[in-house]
């Protein structure tokens, strides 16, 4: 089943001196279920802004963009939020998680905006999403007790605790050592493989990148399809020209 779909869609914003800025151009990209997507592109490529566009916290200002069907700009912005916080989970590179809050508390937070059975049995359902990303024991500790790693990892269980269609990584091992990075992705890729979920994953890093089976560059603004060296390559030309 198709999840989004982007037909020559594209972002211009308004600068304050009131001259347009053209991020994003002629898009075109389809991401159906079950999918592992990554897109490569360095800073300023337009990489979060895609990404705020497949995850509804964004409309596009030309070309077509659909959500399970639904035109996004037909959406109106209840709506939209509405199908945000059930279909789409996101997980960054800053954990993002709730200071003074457990990590059961943290992971709640999502379920407090469903409705019938999954909001009255949110605490059972948190604590079940925690013990299946390892953190069955922590779960009265709070973010900052936790180390990098299993802060991730609450943000996984948050990401996921709704158990969304899509999710969008945006690079999410980029605090982590390389172990815990390769641990924390691989935990990533079997929840959504026990779903059925998409996981699109923006990242430049080329061991990342290469374990989708769908793979983009993202340059000017403009959207590439690649192969794992292409974007391999793409993510070495970045770190080269960025130490020169």
């Amino acid at each position: 089943m198709t999840l989004v779909e982007a037909r020559g869609v594209g972002r211009t914003v308004e600068l304050p001196d009131g001259r347009p800025l053209t991020i994003l151009s002629g898009v075109d990209l389809t991401v159906s279920e079950g999918d592992r997507v990554s897109i490569v592109g360095r800073s300023g490529s337009g990489k979060s802004t895609l990404l705020n566009l497949l995850g509804l916290l964004d409309a596009p200002t030309e070309g077509e963009l659909a959500f399970l069907g639904h035109d996004v700009r037909r959406i109106r912005s209840g709506a939209r939020d509405r199908l945000r916080g059930s279909e789409v989970g996101f997980v960054f590179q800053q954990f993002n998680l709730l200071p003074g809050r457990t990590a059961l508390e943290n992971v709640q937070t999502p379920l407090l905006y469903s409705g019938g059975r999954e909001f009255w049995r949110r605490e059972r359902i948190a604590r079940d999403m925690l013990e299946r990303v390892g953190l069955g024991e922590r779960l009265t500790t709070k973010p900052e007790r936790l180390s990098g790693g299993e802060q991730q990892r609450v943000a996984i269980a948050r990401a996921l605790v709704r158990k969304p269609r899509l999710i969008l990584a945006d690079e999410p091992t980029g605090a982590l050592d390389l172990e815990t990075g390769a641990e924390v992705m691989s935990l990533i890729e079997a929840v959504a493989a026990e779903t059925g979920a998409a996981l699109v994953t923006i990242t430049h890093d080329a061991t990342i990148a290469a374990r989708s089976n769908r793979h983009f560059l993202l340059r000017g603004g403009r959207l590439e399809t690649a192969d794992a060296a292409g974007a391999s390559s793409a993510v070495e030309a970045d770190v080269a020209e960025a130490a020169a």
